[in-house]
């Protein structure tokens, strides 16, 4: 069987339409469920105003994520429909003779026309239904210079590596996907390992945790279980939403644990702890280890397969680009490979669910499983998260475990 690019192109939309189907089927299970029985474990997270409050944020956000997707889905097949591909090709070309020039300015007016037509959507999650519920700390001065910033991080590393990889592959042939390969891992290991260092300070301020109790029983507790943490720094989130976090970043001497301020006025010391307990847990258990080591796997058999197909002048001719090049034949490769990133997407939640509950009895062996529940609980509560999920939306979506099933594990 001969395949035509008119078949490669009916491939690609029914891929689309195929994503957008499941989403919108396992967000309607999941709505299904908002009025669930919660579950014995969590009936004491909300009193009746704030259950009620939490109902109405699911609901809102799951009205608000249908017109959403369907606006993307709209704009995205009104793109392929109307030749969008080749006009943008066109005028990149217009524009400059060079390959990689008009690779990289193919993808630029791509990401920004996609990130300025979303940006409605974006202002209205924020400054409405955020706000309207409590979690919006974010002013459009401090908006509009996000936006700046993360589009200056896209260009530099989006483009950086973008740029890498065309010229892998106009200089090594077939082979660039090797090449390619060693340098994004090479990246991300940086990234991962500077990320506080280099990334966060662009958008937030970090300040090492004064002394006091709270420092001197993290350290104790760190030293106990044998986890050099000398570096434990506070972030201003609150500046930006109400909603509290905590994470570590780095390896070796360069590892961090940054504590959100947020996170810091909602729960008291043991509850911090128990936290961080759990948080060391993922390092103790080689968790960062295995979750690199995974990302590292898929990247190099996308690229792979990325290698063995680049080359065919189908991909480009399926969206009516006759000329072969190679941010046509990405374009197309991205959205057929989308079925095998979605099978390593749900491998990946198997094993970070699993995670999840050795790094919470990790917690509960080395510091004290209560503090860790009322924890949890806090900080459901007070960002109003559903606690009554579907099975199958779990299943697809979850890269943790739901409340109760990590309360019930750790009892």
């Amino acid at each position: 069987m001969v395949i035509s690019p008119q078949i490669i192109f009916y491939l690609l939309i029914s891929i689309i339409l195929f994503n957008f189907i499941k989403d919108y089927f396992l967000d309607y299970l999941n709505s299904k469920f908002f009025d669930k029985k919660i579950p014995e474990n969590l009936r004491d997270i909300y009193d009746k105003e704030k259950y009620q409050k939490s109902q109405d944020y699911k609901k809102t956000l799951y009205k608000f994520g249908k017109i959403s997707k369907a606006y993307s889905l709209t704009i995205l097949l009104l793109f392929f429909v109307l030749d969008g591909f080749l006009l943008v090709d066109n005028f990149a070309r217009s524009l400059f003779e060079s390959e990689l020039l008009i690779s990289l300015s193919f993808f630029g007016i791509i990401f920004f026309g996609s990130d300025i037509l979303n940006l409605p959507f974006s202002l209205y999650s924020i400054f409405i239904i955020e706000e309207k519920f409590g979690f919006n700390k974010t002013t459009f001065r401090i908006y509009f210079f996000d936006k700046i910033k993360s589009w200056f991080i896209t260009i530099l590393f989006g483009g950086g590596i973008l740029s890498f990889i065309i010229f892998q592959f106009e200089t090594v042939g077939k082979d660039f996907w090797i090449v390619a390969w060693v340098f994004i891992t090479t990246i991300s290991v940086l990234i991962n390992g500077f990320y506080a260092q280099i990334i966060v300070p662009l958008f937030n301020k970090q300040t090492k945790l004064e002394e006091g109790n709270l420092k001197n029983d993290i350290e104790k507790y760190s030293k106990k279980v044998g986890f050099d943490l000398s570096n434990i720094f506070v972030i201003d989130g609150s500046k930006r939403s109400t909603k509290a976090n905590a994470y570590f970043s780095g390896f070796g001497k360069q590892k961090r644990v940054t504590l959100y301020d947020t996170l810091l006025n909602k729960l008291n010391d043991n509850q911090i702890i128990a936290v961080i307990a759990h948080e060391i847990g993922h390092y103790k258990k080689n968790h960062i280890i295995f979750n690199l080591i995974f990302s590292t796997i898929q990247t190099g058999l996308m690229l792979y397969i990325l290698s063995l197909l680049i080359y065919m002048p189908i991909f480009s001719e399926a969206l009516g680009i006759q000329s072969h090049s190679f941010h046509i034949g990405l374009i197309t490769f991205s959205i057929l490979y989308n079925p095998i990133s979605e099978i390593f997407s749900l491998i990946f939640n198997v094993f970070s669910r699993k995670f999840e509950y050795q790094a919470d009895h990790y917690a509960k062996e080395t510091f004290n499983s209560k503090h860790l529940i009322e924890a949890l609980k806090v900080l459901s509560k007070d960002s109003l998260s559903n606690l009554t999920p579907h099975p199958k939306y779990v299943w697809w979506h979850y890269s943790h475990p739901t409340l109760a099933q990590r309360i019930k594990h750790l009892q």
